[in-house]
C-alpha cells in the first residue's frame, strides 16, 4: 500500500512541476507589465427598446489597422446573437493618453438615417476590456444608475437633432500583483487559478479589475483632425455642455473620433472585479421577496400536506381496523377513492403523447436542477459568455437518455408489453426540440428580415441538427433500450373489462386544475421577475443560490399539488386522473405566459415595434412549454407513485 501512495505523490509533484497553471472553466488572470498594449474588444449593438442585437461595424465607426476580426464564439454566445470583433481602441497599461482614432468620409444619406434610427432606439455599444465589459454611471432623478456600455448618441429633449458619441473618455482600475510562489489567485467567479514557482516572475505585473467611460460628443474641425493618424495623441478635451459644440448627426458631416485613458490603481483584487457588475439594484427587496415567498409557500404546502396525510391515514387505518367480514359488508357500502379500484389505472386517451411529455419533461427538469446546481457552485462564471446556455444545451443532449429510459418504462407499464418502443424514443427525441425549432425559425425568419445578429446562421442550425441527430437521438434510445430491461411496473389491483360511468359534477373538472397552477406560480412569480428583467432589460442575474432554493421549492409544491388534486379526483369516483395529475401543476405554465404578457404591458414599455413584441413572445413561449412539461412531470410522476401506494395499501375484491 505504501509504495503506491509513494507512486501517486511522486506522479503529483512532477505533474505539478511540469505544469504553469490549472484554471477551473472561465476567464484566468491576464497580468501586464507597464507599456504592454491591450486591445478593448466590440460585442453587439443592443437595446432595450428593441431587443434586436445589430453588428458594432453596421455603423461608420473606425475599423482597426489590421481589418476586422471576429472572435472565436461558443454556441450559447451564437444563439445568444453576440458578435465580438476586434476594434482599433489600444490602451497601453499605465500610460494615461490622448488618443486621435480615424475621421469618417462625409456620411451619406444611408448612414445618417442608420445613425439617428439607432440614437432614438437606445442602442449602447458593448466595449470589453480584458473579459470585462465597460461601465457607465449616469444620473437619473438624482439617483446614481449603473449601466453597461454607453449609447451610440444622444437625443436632447424636444429636439430633432442627434448628436453622434465620438469621444470616450475611459478610466481603467488596475491592482498592483506580485507572484509569491504556488499561490491560489481566486476561487470567485471567473474560476480558480494557480501559479507555480517557475511562473513567479511572469506573474508578477498589473491585473485590470475596473473598466469604466464617460461618453461625449465633441465637434472637431476635420480639416484640422485629418492631419493626424491613427494613435496619434492629441489634447485632452472636456466633455462639451453647449450643443453647438457637440457632433451632430447630418449628411456630409465628416466625424472624427478620439479617445482619452485614466489609468487608476486600485485595492480591488482580480477574484473580486466581478462584483461591481454583479450588484443588484434593490437587493434589499429582493432578500425580503424572497424570504416572504419561502415563508408563505412553506407554511400552505405544510398544511396541505398535514390535511392530505391525516385524511389519507384515517382512511386506510378504519379499513385496516374492521375484521373480514365487516370488510365485506363494508364493500358494498363503498364511497369514494375505494369505488374506482377496477378503473383507476385504466389506459388513458392518447397514452402515447403522455409518455413523450413526461420523458422530455425528465429531461429538461435534469437539465434545469443540474445547470442551476452548477451555476450556484460558481462553474457557470458571467465572463464566460455563453457558457451557461452551452452548458444548458450539452446537458438536454446527454441526458435524452433518462428520457427515453422513462417514457419507455411508463410506456410498458400502460400497455403492458415493450410492442413500439422505438417509436415512442423517437416521439420523445422530436417533440420539444421540434416545437423549439418551429418557434426559432419563424422568429429567425423576423430576424432575418430585420438584419440583426440576433438571427441564427444556416451553418448553425446545421450544427445544432448534427448535435441532435448525433447525440441526442441515439441516447434517447439506448434509454428506451434499457427501458425495455428494466423490471415492469406491476398494478396493485386489477381493471375491470367494462369503464366505470363517472357521477356528474357541479362544476368541470378542469377549472380545479387550472386553478392548482397558482400555488407553483407563487413560489416562482417573484424570481421569475429579477429573470425577466436580466433577460430583457440587460441586467446581470448571477443570484442562483436563490434560484437553486425556489427551484427545490417548486418541485416540492409541483408534487404536493398534484398529489391531492388526484386524491379529489379519485374521492369524486373520477378515476381518469392521469393527465389531470400532470395539468394540475403544469398548468403553472398558463400564468407563467399571462404574467410574462403582464410584464410586456406594465414593465417593457420602452419595447417599440411589433417585431420586437413578437420576439418576446415567442420567446415567453418556449419558456412556458418547457416549465409545463418539467412541473406537469414532476407532479404526475409522484401521483402515479401515490395511486400505486395508495391501492397496493387495501385488499379489495
Amino acid at each position: 500500500m505504501m509504495p503506491t501512495i509513494n507512486w501517486a505523490f511522486l506522479l503529483l509533484v512532477l505533474f505539478a512541476r511540469s505544469c504553469y497553471g490549472f484554471y477551473l472553466p472561465g476567464s484566468y488572470m491576464h497580468t501586464y507589465s507597464t507599456g504592454n498594449h491591450i486591445f478593448a474588444k466590440v460585442n453587439s449593438l443592443t437595446s432595450i427598446e428593441t431587443e434586436l442585437p445589430f453588428g458594432y461595424y453596421s455603423l461608420p465607426y473606425c475599423t482597426p489597422k489590421g481589418g476586422v476580426k471576429k472572435s472565436a464564439e461558443n454556441l450559447g454566445e451564437l444563439l445568444m446573437g453576440d458578435q465580438i470583433d476586434n476594434s482599433p481602441y489600444r490602451f497601453r497599461i499605465n500610460v494615461n493618453e490622448a488618443v486621435y482614432l480615424c475621421t469618417t468620409p462625409p456620411l451619406s444619406e444611408h448612414e445618417v438615417k442608420l445613425l439617428k434610427q439607432r440614437t432614438r432606439d437606445l442602442y449602447q455599444v458593448n466595449m470589453i476590456l480584458d473579459n470585462l465589459p465597460v461601465m457607465r454611471y449616469a444620473k437619473q432623478n438624482g439617483i446614481n444608475i449603473q449601466w453597461t456600455g454607453y449609447p451610440v448618441g444622444i437625443t436632447p429633449q424636444n429636439s430633432n437633432d442627434d448628436y453622434i458619441i465620438n469621444h470616450l473618455k475611459f478610466q481603467v482600475w488596475v491592482h498592483e500583483y506580485e507572484g509569491r510562489g504556488v499561490e491560489i489567485i481566486g476561487t470567485g467567479e471567473e474560476g480558480m487559478g494557480v501559479i507555480s514557482e517557475a511562473d513567479k516572475k511572469k506573474a508578477s505585473g498589473y491585473e485590470i479589475v475596473g473598466f469604466e467611460v464617460v461618453p461625449c460628443s465633441v465637434k472637431y474641425d476635420p480639416e484640422v483632425m485629418t492631419k493626424f493618424h491613427m494613435y496619434d495623441n492629441i489634447s485632452a478635451v472636456s466633455c462639451p455642455l453647449d450643443l453647438d459644440k457637440s457632433q451632430i448627426i447630418r449628411e456630409q458631416e465628416r466625424v472624427s473620433f478620439t479617445y482619452e485613458v485614466k489609468f487608476v490603481k486600485s485595492e480591488v483584487r482580480w477574484p473580486s472585479r466581478w462584483d461591481a457588475y454583479l450588484k443588484m439594484e434593490g437587493a434589499r427587496v429582493h432578500w425580503f421577496s424572497i424570504l416572504n415567498s419561502l415563508m408563505v409557500i412553506f407554511f400552505l404546502a405544510g398544511i396541505v400536506f398535514v390535511i392530505f396525510l391525516r385524511t389519507v391515514r384515517r382512511d386506510l387505518t378504519r379499513y385496516e381496523e374492521l375484521d373480514k367480514e365487516a370488510q365485506a359488508q363494508m364493500n358494498e357500502e363503498l364511497s369514494g377513492w375505494k369505488l374506482v379500484v377496477g378503473d383507476v389505472f385504466r389506459e388513458p386517451e392518447f397514452s402515447k403523447l403522455l409518455c413523450m411529455m413526461v420523458g422530455d419533461g425528465v429531461q429538461i427538469t435534469g437539465m434545469a436542477v443540474v445547470t442551476i446546481v452548477f451555476a450556484a457552485l460558481g462553474f457557470m462564471s458571467p465572463a464566460s459568455r455563453g457558457m451557461l446556455l452551452t452548458g444548458m444545451i450539452i446537458l438536454y443532449l446527454f441526458l435524452g437518455i433518462a428520457a427515453g429510459y422513462v417514457a419507455v418504462r411508463l410506456w410498458r407499464t400502460i400497455k403492458g408489453t415493450s410492442e413500439g418502443w422505438r417509436s415512442v424514443c423517437w416521439s420523445v427525441a422530436c417533440f420539444f426540440p421540434g416545437i423549439v425549432f418551429v418557434i426559432l425559425t419563424v422568429l429567425n425568419f423576423l430576424l432575418w428580415g430585420s438584419h440583426s445578429t440576433g438571427a441564427i446562421p444556416i451553418s448553425l442550425y446545421f450544427v445544432l441538427f448534427l448535435l441532435w441527430f448525433c447525440i441526442s437521438v441515439p441516447l434517447t434510445l439506448l434509454g428506451g433500450f434499457f427501458g425495455t430491461r428494466a423490471e415492469a411496473i406491476q398494478y396493485p389491483v386489477r381493471t375491470n373489462q367494462i369503464p366505470r360511468e363517472i357521477p356528474a359534477r357541479k362544476y368541470p373538472s378542469w377549472l380545479l386544475v387550472l386553478g392548482a397552477g397558482t400555488l407553483p406560480f407563487g413560489t416562482l412569480f417573484i424570481e421569475l421577475f429579477f429573470i425577466l428583467s436580466s433577460i430583457w432589460l440587460g441586467r446581470f442575474y448571477y443570484v442562483f443560490g436563490f434560484l437553486l432554493i425556489v427551484l427545490l421549492l417548486l418541485v416540492i409544491v409541483s408534487a404536493e399539488v398534484s398529489v391531492v388534486l388526484t386524491y379529489m379526483h379519485l374521492c369524486v369516483e373520477d378515476w381518469q386522473w392521469w393527465w389531470k395529475a400532470f395539468f394540475a401543476s403544469g398548468s403553472v405554465a398558463l400564468y407563467v405566459f399571462l404574467y410574462s404578457i403582464n410584464y410586456l404591458v406594465f414593465d417593457l414599455r420602452s419595447l417599440s415595434g411589433p417585431l420586437s413584441a413578437l420576439l418576446y413572445l415567442g420567446y415567453s413561449l418556449l419558456m412556458a412549454i418547457a416549465i409545463m412539461l418539467s412541473t406537469g412531470t414532476i407532479g404526475f410522476l409522484v401521483s402515479f407513485y401515490f395511486v400505486h401506494y395508495l391501492f397496493s395499501s387495501v385488499k379489495i375484491d
